[in-house]
């Protein structure tokens, strides 16, 4: 049990010291608020499934090619659909969404150390799943127009360092 606790301990603990993940994750929730309907609850949650098919891929050991690009990647679009507002058909955001977690899962994957792979996981789905609903929180706070502009500006902000991420990567 100790193994447990101790692995979700460090797959709850990961995500939260990456900029990369810190940056989807609101963004993830943020679009997800904005879009409302049902995308509040399953864009995340498709958010969470897909990281951990990544994640479970990895952790088998398959290799997957371009996997910090398309982090950095779902970073600047995942900003760009927040700063632009972008109006997405239910389907094509889960499938964005989806795409981008799978990888972002993979890294998680390729990073474990843990003996408890399971405790990991958990962890890791846990954080997001709590990140995505911070982004939520941050959009309903918001609220009027005022608010409005200053949520498209922070995605605005979470595009540009995702561009300048990958300018200091290449």
């Amino acid at each position: 049990m100790q193994e447990f606790v101790s692995s979700f301990a460090a797959g709850f603990a990961h995500p939260l010291h990456g900029a990369d993940h810190l940056l989807a994750m609101m963004a993830v929730g943020v679009w997800g608020a904005m879009a409302g309907s049902r995308a509040i609850r399953v864009w995340p949650m498709a958010f969470v499934a897909t990281m951990l098919a990544g994640f479970a891929t990895a952790a088998a050991g398959f290799a997957v090619p371009l996997v910090e690009p398309a982090i950095w990647s779902s970073v600047v679009v995942l900003g760009l659909m927040v700063a632009l507002a972008m109006k997405a058909p239910f389907g094509w955001g889960a499938a964005i969404i989806g795409l981008f977690a799978f990888f972002h899962g993979h890294a998680h994957g390729t990073e474990v150390a843990s003996a408890s792979l399971t405790g990991y996981a958990s962890g890791l789905a846990v954080a997001t799943g709590a990140l995505h609903a911070a982004g939520i929180g941050l959009c309903r706070a918001a609220g009027g127009s005022g608010g409005a502009v200053a949520l498209r500006a922070m995605g605005a902000v979470v595009a540009l360092g995702g561009i300048l991420a990958m300018v200091a990567l290449t």
